[in-house]
């Protein structure tokens, strides 16, 4: 068999309880395919500032930077909201994002019969969306030049630069396409080009790069955008963003789907990528057994998929999970009278029978 480092990062609240539970649905589906995964349990968030005085250790880091991949829980609550910024546990996922080169973010959002009446929307709007938002994670106006105050000629001012280079879209627009081509082909390229500079550039080279992939390419106004992801979510295959657009679609889609309990997402570039669920710590329901696992479980299948290159299992930890819903299996944040509630645990099980 061969051998893969996997880097566990449980992080804060239901964080251990996650993580734990989707070890053995991982271990279970890699084993099908040939793969051994030797895993390494590392601090970082908040447990990170409670036992090593900062969010991200240099062991932490260290071990994450020789690992295939990283499988990180949550980080973060109320009880470090008087840290110093520097040191806030959210640090944590920047600096390993920053430290391992991810620049791309995928948030894979599907919505299946059995789930559709848990979304806001009709249940015929949304049964059988499945989008994969593919988000630039590090560029734009998060990293561009910044002031938070400054007098000028007698007023304070605060300001955010967008910047973004051509090389960047470029890497960013080639996965997008290069995702498009495993699923229906299709790319919708967000931006706001009819009023950014940015946004024109970036629509100049994603169509360019859409044409060197053979790739269908439109292009949408973010606000357009927004608004038919709640008129039409069916209709979209691959978007393709910007750090701060993406960052807001995502959201919105994620709400579209009825429960962020059941959503992966991973970030992946130059080195070992970092999987992990779109929801919090909440440390509310923190030690309870009652956290939805599935979207980390669903991570673990990304971390199939795209760092070891394992389609096949990451198919069937998808398919079985689809399959326990289906039969009516729901943990608390989605039980509803008639169906069976179960634990964090129990739907770990549930889940490990269907593999």
């Amino acid at each position: 068999m061969s051998s893969k480092k996997i880097v566990v990062i449980p992080g804060d609240g239901i964080g251990p309880e996650i993580t734990a539970a989707a070890r053995e649905p991982l271990v279970l589906a890699a084993r099908k395919a040939g793969l051994d995964l030797q895993f390494t349990t590392c601090l970082a968030g908040g447990a990170a500032i409670d036992a090593r005085g900062v969010p991200l250790p240099d062991d932490t880091l260290a071990a994450a930077q020789a690992a295939d991949a990283v499988l990180l829980g949550a980080v973060g609550g109320p009880k470090w909201d008087g840290v110093a910024p520097d040191l806030r546990p959210e640090k944590a996922i920047l600096g390993l994002r920053k430290a391992l080169g991810l620049y791309a973010n995928l948030r894979p959002v599907k919505v299946s019969e059995s789930l559709a009446a848990y979304s806001p929307l009709k249940p015929e709007i949304v049964a059988g969306t499945d989008i994969l938002i593919v988000r630039e994670l590090t560029g734009g106006i998060y990293f561009g030049p910044k002031c938070e105050s400054k007098t000028v000629e007698g007023v304070e001012r605060a300001w955010d630069t967008e910047i973004y280079s051509a090389p960047e879209i470029t890497r960013i627009v080639k996965m997008a396409c290069q995702a498009a081509k495993g699923r229906r082909g299709k790319v919708t390229s967000v931006d706001k080009a009819n009023v950014l500079a940015s946004s024109r550039l970036w629509r100049r080279v994603a169509a360019a790069v859409a044409k060197e992939e053979g790739v269908e390419i439109g292009n949408m106004y973010v606000d357009n955008c927004a608004m038919q992801l709640v008129l039409g979510p069916k209709t979209f295959d691959v978007i393709v963003t910007s750090n701060l657009f993406g960052d807001i679609l995502s959201d919105e889609a994620a709400v579209v789907a009825g429960s962020i309990g059941l959503l992966p997402s991973a970030s992946i570039g130059d080195g070992p990528g970092l999987y992990e669920p779109i929801h919090g710590s909440a440390p509310d329901i923190a030690g309870q057994g009652i956290a939805n696992p599935i979207g980390t479980i669903l991570s673990a299948a990304m971390l199939l998929r795209h760092s070891l290159k394992a389609e096949a299992p990451a198919a069937a930890i998808e398919a079985a999970v689809d399959a326990v819903l289906a039969a009516g299996y729901r943990t608390a944040d989605l039980y509803r009278p008639g169906l069976t509630k179960v634990s964090t645990n129990k739907m770990a099980e549930l889940i490990i029978k269907q593999l």
